[in-house]
């Protein structure tokens, strides 16, 4: 597994978890392959951005905070430039099927703007950015006013949704 979007080289994992739990901070996107498993919290406004390819074995979790750069050097921060990085990376592990999932991207603050909530355009921002990547979303959990932690599972490509306000959904 690799860790992309910040200085370490290596992914630690989880320690309240067995070693093929995988944490994917904020801001940052990771891969894994056969057998692991990546996990990440705090998505409110945030987006998960969620990539398998079942066949290959690998998988790959974004966790987006902003829908658009203004910082090159943190590309795992904004979903027009996570999404394709982590579709690259996987493609170099051997991914040539790759399926999206998304969660995420709620509406935390009563901030808005006439653009829409930073979730909202959270969202939209990531769901161009797989289509110009050519990767069909085929599962959803978005919106509301609740936040959620994920867990993707590599070897069958399932996304756990989990909220303290929502209960569990298995996409």
């Amino acid at each position: 597994m690799r860790v992309y979007g910040s200085a370490a080289e290596t992914a630690p994992v989880d320690a309240t978890d067995d070693p093929q739990t995988i944490r994917v901070g904020i801001a940052e996107f990771r891969t894994a392959a056969t057998g692991e498993r990546l996990r990440s919290s705090g998505f409110g406004s945030c987006v998960g951005v969620a990539l398998s390819d079942r066949a290959a074995g690998v998988a790959g979790l974004a966790h987006v905070m902003l829908p658009e750069a203004s910082d090159p050097d943190r590309p795992g921060k904004y979903a027009n430039t996570a999404v394709p990085a982590l579709v690259e990376a996987l493609r170099q592990q051997g991914a040539t099927d790759l399926r999206a999932k998304l969660a995420g991207g709620s509406d935390m603050f009563e901030f808005s703007s006439a653009d829409g909530s930073i979730g909202e355009r959270n969202v939209e921002a990531a769901e161009a950015a797989l289509e110009r990547a050519g990767v069909p979303v085929v599962g959803r959990d978005v919106g509301g006013d609740h936040g959620r932690s994920l867990t993707l599972e590599v070897d069958s490509g399932a996304l756990l949704v989990a909220s303290a306000a929502s209960g569990d959904l298995l996409l």
